[in-house]
């Protein structure tokens, strides 16, 4: 666990098995890592036969339980829901070997990651805090990421190693984190805000004004193309991307503002979430959704169900 040992001799455990752990499972391997194990909440419900097939073919060991990957892990990766931060992590910690690092991927507020960090070192783990700047899946394993804490330069070599693409923004936990909660507030918020006023043009018509004036006023974004990936991001991903907004608006309460915005946004993701659990975008593959070039196809299911429900699709 010496990360000026090779890395890729080390075991690498993926804590969270979701398309983040897949995506850096897949690249660990194809990297050389010799053994990399996953464990998720997940194993033995409806997921369990994908899941378990995803690490048959990319050779991942699945452990049993939380314990179990600590006990195994050099490096622990947690990649679970933002809500689950914490938790995670305390329940790695009576597992841990001494000198364990553990890279916090998580999308939670700095205050969450401080008390993820109290639970890995006193269980005798390395505590780094992750903060994942951008989509994973068009970067995957290179995604830009801040680390932070005192021990993330110690750790920052051996990262590049094993092919992330790393930087230290601070010593300090805390300070990563709160970078990536103040610019999810504008990214997830456009994403909410993009569904909420093209569905709503879509509604009066007037959906070609909209996006020619919106061309006119930021002529560096295809609206077009832009609003086709953030349907089906939120889509996809809305209540993961929900549950990161309650931890951003968590970050903005720790500054002394009211999240308005950050609570606004968490409640559309969560709302649209519902609404593909329900089928209302169609039915739900093992891969996600089928993109749609045109988001106003999404938009159109939109208004089709918001037109049967009386309470305008139960709106939170």
């Amino acid at each position: 666990m010496d990360a000026t040992a090779d890395p890729l001799r080390w075991t690498v455990g993926l804590l969270g098995y979701g398309e983040v752990g897949r995506i850096l499972a897949e690249d660990l391997r194809a990297r050389g890592v010799a053994r990399v194990m996953a464990y998720d909440l997940k194993l033995g419900g409806a997921l369990d036969g994908p899941l378990r097939e995803h690490a048959r073919r990319h050779g991942v060991e699945l452990a049993d339980s939380h314990r179990a990957l600590a006990a195994g892990s050099d490096l622990i990766v947690s990649a679970v829901t933002a809500s689950q931060t914490v938790a995670a992590a305390q329940a790695c910690a009576t597992g841990l070997r001494p000198g364990t690092w553990f890279l916090d991927f998580n999308s939670a507020s700095p205050g969450a990651k401080q008390n993820a960090a109290r639970a890995i070192e006193a269980g005798g783990g390395r505590y780094v805090e992750g903060a994942v700047m951008t989509s994973v899946p068009p970067h995957r394993i290179r995604v830009p990421l801040l680390l932070g804490g005192p021990w993330a330069a110690d750790l920052l070599p051996a990262l590049a190693a094993l092919g992330f693409e790393a930087k230290v923004a601070s010593e300090r936990l805390g300070v990563a984190s709160a970078t990536k909660m103040c610019r999810s507030v504008m990214i997830k918020g456009l994403e909410a805000m993009t569904i909420e006023s093209l569905t709503a043009a879509r509604f009066y018509g007037v959906e070609d004004a909209v996006l020619a004036s919106l061309r006119e006023t930021f002529p560096g974004i295809d609206w077009e193309r832009q609003a086709a990936y953030f349907f089906q991001r939120v889509i996809e991903h809305g209540r993961r991307r929900a549950e990161e907004m309650r931890e951003v608006a968590q970050t903005v309460r720790e500054a002394g503002l009211q999240p308005w915005s950050a609570a606004g946004t968490a409640e559309r993701q969560a709302w649209m979430a519902d609404l593909a659990d329900a089928g209302v975008f169609g039915a739900r593959a093992a891969a996600g959704f089928a993109r749609s070039a045109n988001w106003r196809t999404e938009a159109d299911r939109l208004l089709r169900h918001l037109a049967q429900e009386p309470t305008g699709g139960s709106q939170r």
